[in-house]
């Protein structure tokens, strides 16, 4: 009965693949809008923002993008966005 180990095998890497992180410093607009809470305005924003430079820290994104607050930022993070790797964590 490999068939069914088969199934569960491909049907987790699809669930880890949807919940792979994306770094905002490096993802194009596409991979931005496919974290749940980003839709084209807030990726659009967030790649006119790195135009001026990487974001140094999630301070810094919340600072440099607008409507993005704690309670934002955590749900992205969430939701599987990054920023140089790591997680955001609230103050």
């Amino acid at each position: 009965m490999r068939v069914p180990r088969l199934v569960a095998a491909l049907s987790a890497f699809i669930a880890a693949a949807a919940l792979a992180a994306v770094d905002v410093n490096l993802a194009t607009e596409a991979e931005l809008e496919s974290v749940k809470g980003i839709g084209p305005s807030l990726s659009s924003l967030i790649i006119g923002e790195r135009r001026n430079g990487p974001f140094k820290s999630w301070g810094d994104f919340r600072k440099r993008v607008s409507g993005v607050g704690d309670a934002a930022a955590a749900r992205l993070s969430q939701a599987g966005l990054t920023l140089n790797g790591k997680r955001y964590r609230e103050p």
